[in-house]
């Protein structure tokens, strides 16, 4: 017997196995209520077969064999059959989606989990490939996880057919059983070979519509302040025609191959009536039974043109998944951050724990950059010699330098919910009174407190609802409730007023003193400048 369960990638398999690890009971429940519903289906549809066949013939013999026909006993069965199928169908749907649902939600979080564990690989990935993977091609997995009942079910639904196809004779059996090999291999093959391009296409058709909205949704301000609206349209359009094409495509084709079942039950019901060794009754019992078990095998083999979808999700899940795998390994020291050493070309810059340094240099010149080497977020090589603790900085995996550096980026992101949910990203375990402390050293309590809802209120989509001064310094007040061991700020004051920034700098000045927080900015402002004794030129 060939094995027709979806196959996923090793490490795909891993986590869906994790994922699916408590529910394996109900999976199995589900799997004993489709072979409930499958047997009853069967025998439902043979009784009926016999128990109208034998009315009838009991009807034609005369009025003695009528009044001596027990019609009570397979009337009965044929509603406890009908019971049983009904509630075995709906217990196997209710816990194979549960089981499902369940599963999936699991597996996104582990996704999401590798993917904040490894942060700087995933900047190589577009939002949009990202969101596609999380959203659609986890979903198409759910096919993986529901057909495991359904797969019992099929195999008993030929077991149980076959074995009521008996009461014909065994060459009907054996008709049966070839007939239902053929349509299993014909399908199979089938579907690989017409579906697998449509469904392909369709996937990544589908991946940049969804970065292209997401890339549009992020600029729609532009694209309304310039009156692109109309250029976006038509390239959005355009996406929708091919994949409306490649739609259309692969309907056709499956719709083709979803009529082998009805041929082959056609071919079977007639081989068995045609092969038949038996009474009429029999005869009529074993020929909806093959019927029966040709539609119950059929949900297997219907299954097969998803397979392609769900294949072609696990290979783009396991490509996010191995985008992680990139970093160092683990250095066999860890480094704790006391110094940090600059050095490009014949100029050496040494800076020590609760000192300030400034990155100067022209726009372009890469300050960005190397904060972002340092804290993680970039795999490739830096844009000077940069090692810590006597480390070379590439030898240091990412998630490692992550831990000694919090990062206030120049266009810092932001999540679409509260104040609150923004702050609370930092680290657990924040107060209120944490949040409010590092809100005013960042010159933003007030103007946090004059808002309607105060800490609860909705900053929109990125950030929307704040100014960019607001934005800034509410990344700013993130990174000090990080309490790492170093502060990296890119163009702190950048869009704020003189007057603000004065307070700002002293206040971030005080802080530095306080915890002892190393400092290392890039600014082209002066007054941010003040705050280092240390410079380092690109």
């Amino acid at each position: 017997m060939q094995d027709h369960t979806v196959m996923t990638p090793p490490d795909l398999s891993a986590l869906l196995n994790r994922s699916m690890a408590d529910e394996r009971r109900r999976l199995r429940f589900a799997g004993l209520c489709a072979i409930a519903a499958t047997a009853a289906a069967i025998l439902l549809l043979g009784l009926s077969g016999w128990f109208i066949a034998g009315a009838a013939l009991a009807g034609l013999a005369g009025v003695a064999a009528a009044q001596a026909f027990n019609y009570l006993l397979p009337s009965a069965a044929i509603r406890l059959l009908a019971i049983i199928r009904t509630m075995s169908r709906y217990g196997e749907r209710y816990h194979g989606h549960h089981a499902a649902l369940t599963a999936l939600a699991g597996l996104r979080s582990q996704l999401f989990d590798r993917m904040a564990a490894h942060p700087a690989p995933m900047l190589r990935i577009s939002a949009g490939d990202i969101a596609t993977t999380l959203m659609q091609d986890v979903d198409a997995l759910e096919n993986a996880i529901i057909r495991k009942p359904g797969i019992v079910g099929a195999w008993s639904a030929a077991a149980i057919g076959l074995l009521l196809c008996g009461a014909a004779g065994w060459p009907a059996v054996m008709a049966l059983a070839v007939l239902l090999g053929l349509m299993l291999i014909l399908m199979r093959r089938l579907s690989a070979r017409w579906l697998a391009t449509p469904a392909r296409v369709q996937a990544d058709t589908l991946a940049a519509m969804k970065q292209d909205h997401v890339e549009y949704a992020a600029a729609s301000a532009d694209i309304a302040a310039y009156a692109l609206s109309s250029q976006v349209h038509a390239a959005l359009e355009m996406r929708a025609r091919a994949l409306d094409d490649a739609r259309l495509i692969h309907l056709r084709r499956e719709a083709a191959i979803a009529a082998i079942p009805v041929v082959i039950g056609g071919m079977a019901m007639a081989l068995v009536i045609a092969l038949s060794q038996a009474d009429i009754p029999l005869t009529l019992l074993a020929t909806l039974a093959a019927a029966g078990a040709v539609e119950g095998v059929s949900g297997l083999a219907l299954s097969y043109p998803r397979d392609m979808a769900t294949q072609a999700a696990g290979h783009r899940i396991t490509a996010l998944l191995a985008a992680d795998e990139e970093p160092a390994p683990p250095t066999a020291v860890r480094p704790a951050g006391h110094e940090i050493t600059f050095a490009y070309g014949s100029q050496r810059t040494a800076v020590r724990s609760g000192e300030c340094l400034a990155l100067v240099g022209r726009s372009g010149s890469g300050k960005t950059s190397l904060i972002e080497c340092l804290a993680g977020l970039r795999v490739s090589a830096c844009p000077v010699d940069l090692s810590i603790d006597g480390l070379p900085v590439g030898s240091i995996p990412p998630d490692e330098r992550s831990a000694l550096f919090a990062l206030a980026a120049q266009d810092a992101p932001m999540i679409a919910g509260t104040v609150r949910d923004n702050l609370l990203l930092a680290r657990p375990g924040l107060t209120d009174a944490d949040l409010w402390d590092a809100l005013d050293t960042a010159c933003l309590a007030e103007e946090i407190r004059v808002m309607p809802d105060g800490m609860e209120s909705w900053i929109g989509d990125a950030g929307a609802r704040l100014s960019g001064g607001q934005r800034k310094r509410l990344a700013l007040t993130r990174a000090l409730l990080a309490r790492r061991p170093w502060l990296l700020l890119d163009e702190p004051s950048e869009g704020l007023d003189a007057s603000t920034e004065d307070r700002l700098c002293r206040a971030l000045a005080s802080w530095l003193d306080r915890t002892n927080t190393g400092l290392i900015l890039t600014s082209h402002r002066q007054r941010a400048l003040d705050l280092t004794e240390k410079r380092f030129d690109l």
